[in-house]
């Protein structure tokens, strides 16, 4: 009897291992590597993200909107995921969202609306980089206030490893744009000369670059029903 029990049980398939993108030339063991542009295209894929409106200190599920971009003048596509308001897992998401694209292969780089999405979920850029081998830019309207910043994280338990987050993102650049007011960025897996040169083909009509002006947009209509303005 106990013979034909374990006959006519069958043996447990191995589980897949989980999916992993296939590593880019660009992408090295360490963020130290970056990757290096021969000459930057006009239609170089930017991927640009923004969160939607949420409802602030809420735990609830906020969307981020990302756009394909050419540059700052043709849109591709659009992607989309969800994260926790004040929670810990944007930097996860977005390494989803860009290696289970089906545009992957094509990105040059990925831009951020700030370095905060859903209050104070707080993204580590070299994670993302070491994650998906795509180098990311950090677009800020204005030189952030990083006591106040500080500040404001100490209200979470793990504030230090949020903040340390955001130490970890570098130096913050000024980028002039032409006929517009200046904005600032931080970077990683790029120079400085080719992300400004980035930001500047991208910002065609505004001092923001369009992949992130279109994603606010998108973003803010898709959830409230109408945007309101730019971005």
């Amino acid at each position: 009897m106990l013979m034909e029990n374990l006959k006519e049980k069958k043996p447990k398939r191995p589980k897949k291992p989980p999916k992993k993108p296939p590593k880019r030339k660009s992408e090295s063991e360490g963020f130290k590597n970056i990757k290096r542009f021969r000459n930057i295209k006009p239609e170089i894929r930017i991927l640009g993200v923004d969160d939607g409106p949420f409802v602030p200190h809420s735990g609830e599920q906020v969307m981020l909107i990302g756009t394909l971009f050419r540059a700052g003048n043709w849109l591709d596509g659009v992607l989309r995921t969800h994260i926790t308001v004040d929670g810990t897992d944007a930097t996860g998401s977005l390494i989803e969202l860009v290696n289970d694209s089906r545009h992957w292969e094509q990105l040059g780089v990925m831009m951020l609306d700030g370095i905060t999405f859903g209050g104070f979920n707080v993204v580590n850029i070299r994670e993302i980089f070491q994650g998906t081998g795509v180098p990311v830019i950090v677009i800020m309207r204005k030189y952030p206030d990083l006591p106040r910043i500080k500040k404001a994280l100490k209200n979470f338990p793990d504030w230090e490893e949020r903040w340390d987050h955001i130490l970890q993102a570098g130096e913050i650049f000024e980028v002039k744009v032409p006929g517009q007011e200046p904005i600032y960025m931080q970077i990683c897996g790029l120079s400085e000369e080719d992300a400004r040169e980035i930001v500047k083909l991208s910002a065609t009509r505004s001092a923001i670059p369009e992949p992130i002006r279109v994603a606010h947009i998108i973003a803010a209509g898709v959830t409230t029903g109408e945007s309101k303005g730019n971005a």
